[in-house]
């Protein structure tokens, strides 16, 4: 007898604006960063007018880091956490920088390797959703400008929250919603033309910059992630608008 059910569809997912399956999205994001990845800081600096900078600056003091602390940067790319995290936690800590893509992780280490830090930093190839660590082992966990390009968040979520530490706090520094229409309507004209032509003027690529204006519109707003944190296990969950909301910054701690 001829077994005539259909095989089932691929899942989807959204790459930008598409709609493409699952299994072709770290593929199709991996594309993204291996073409940006040798002149990513200078387009962050750009793109932000260097106030990227103090994003990170704020989400390291309320890490609450401290010397002899663990702490994990997930989609660490180019290394700024991590190299600041280097120097609170001192010789008796650990700091890992963690990123799927391996052309990221290389300018990352290069760039700390060149700039001193090595000792208490280890660099490890990594997906956020089946992060290759121990239960209960980081104190501090951060992923800043990742969380959007992961498939699935609300796994990659629960697996930041195994790896940490009873009372171990999760950050996770994103672009968001802004607050004011107005102001959002100008960001929206901002992202969609000079991103693209940024792009295309500093790395030849102006595909690359607009999936990651379209990947920010498709990311959860403010309140939506922070119900998948408390979903996930999280408690004390709040966050922080930052640049009238084009940038929030969410805090969890793991009970």
């Amino acid at each position: 007898m001829n077994d005539s059910r259909k095989p089932e569809a691929e899942p989807t997912t959204h790459f930008g604006y598409q709609t493409v399956p699952e299994s072709e999205k770290a593929k199709k994001v991996a594309e993204v960063f291996h073409s940006v990845a040798a002149k990513y800081d200078l387009m962050n600096d750009l793109m932000s007018g260097g106030v990227h900078r103090l994003w990170k600056r704020f989400t390291i003091e309320l890490s609450g880091a401290r010397p002899g602390n663990r702490v994990l940067d997930i989609a660490g790319g180019t290394g700024d956490l991590t190299h600041q995290f280097s120097r609170i936690v001192g010789p008796t800590g650990e700091v890992v920088l963690a990123d799927i893509n391996a052309s990221m992780l290389m300018v990352g280490r290069d760039k700390l390797l060149d700039s001193g830090v090595a000792g208490n930093v280890s660099f490890v190839q990594a997906d956020a959703e089946a992060l290759p660590f121990p239960d209960n082992y980081f104190d501090v966990v951060t992923i800043a400008f990742g969380l959007r390009n992961v498939t699935h968040k609300d796994a990659a979520i629960r697996s930041m929250l195994r790896v940490l530490k009873p009372g171990g706090r999760l950050l996770v520094l994103e672009f968001s919603k802004p607050t004011n229409p107005l102001f959002g309507k100008v960001y929206d004209l901002y992202s969609f033309t000079a991103l693209p032509l940024f792009g295309k003027l500093i790395t030849q690529d102006s595909e690359s910059y607009r999936y990651l204006a379209e990947s920010i519109r498709m990311h959860p707003d403010q309140e939506t992630l922070k119900g998948m944190m408390q979903e996930a296990g999280f408690e004390r969950v709040t966050y922080h608008n930052m640049t009238g909301g084009i940038v929030a910054l969410h805090r969890g701690i793991k009970p």
